[in-house]
């Protein structure tokens, strides 16, 4: 995997080729986890934004995509406080994606605009090779 911190807590992780099939095949690897974490609540969210990460992957970087899913307990976890997922994708491009506002008829320019508004926080950070997006989801009820 690219770029990824050591982090307590359950996780999953998966390197997806970067063709066509990886945004579907991370969706479905991302829900399933999150249902036998039972974390159904999050699971739309996750899924939607995991999918715009791993299509601006696929539209800008030729290597492999990693995708990883940390579940943090409150004692460890988030520095926001309380439980948390934390959800982090890499590729081998070391530039930083850049948020930009969409205009009505463009086509894409959304999908960081959609992880600024939905998740709790969310940043970059560079990796040995590549670089790595990531965004936390607070837990609720936990």
């Amino acid at each position: 995997m690219i770029g990824v911190i050591d982090t307590d807590g359950e996780c999953a992780e998966w390197a997806f080729p970067a063709e066509p099939g990886a945004v579907r095949t991370a969706r479905h690897a991302v829900r399933g986890t999150l249902r036998s974490w039972g974390l159904d609540s999050v699971g739309d969210v996750t899924v939607l934004l995991v999918s715009e990460l791993v299509t601006n992957s696929l539209r800008y970087a030729s290597g492999p995509i990693g995708v990883r899913l940390v579940r943090q307990d409150p004692a460890s976890g988030s520095p926001a406080g309380g439980a948390a997922l934390l959800v982090e994708v890499s590729d081998p491009l070391p530039d930083p994606p850049r948020e930009r506002v969409a205009h009505p008829d463009d086509e894409g320019g959304r999908g960081l605009h959609l992880v600024a508004v939905s998740a709790q926080r969310w940043g970059t950070r560079h990796g040995k090779s590549g670089k790595t997006v990531w965004f936390e989801l607070a837990l609720p009820g936990e």
